[in-house]
């Protein structure tokens, strides 16, 4: 599968009423996505690439604080 496909089916992934175990997984795989988009983006310098990253960081760090859980006073 194409790396841009991969990356459009991730961002249409329904993100609610996700396990633990889902939320880790998916955290993982967009870590990985955004390592690929970045070795290419080091050859190419694309916008394009810079902006698929940065919307992905944004749904890693929303699955990552879910993880990370509130911290109780």
């Amino acid at each position: 599968m194409d790396l841009m496909e991969r990356v459009a089916e991730f961002e249409g992934r329904k993100k609610s009423g996700m396990t633990t175990s889902d939320r880790v997984t998916s955290s993982r795989e967009v870590k990985a996505l955004i390592l690929e988009i970045n070795e290419i983006y080091k050859e190419t310098q694309e916008v394009e690439l810079m902006d698929i990253m940065k919307r992905l960081t944004v749904l890693k760090k929303k699955i990552e604080k879910r993880l990370k859980g509130n911290p109780t006073a």
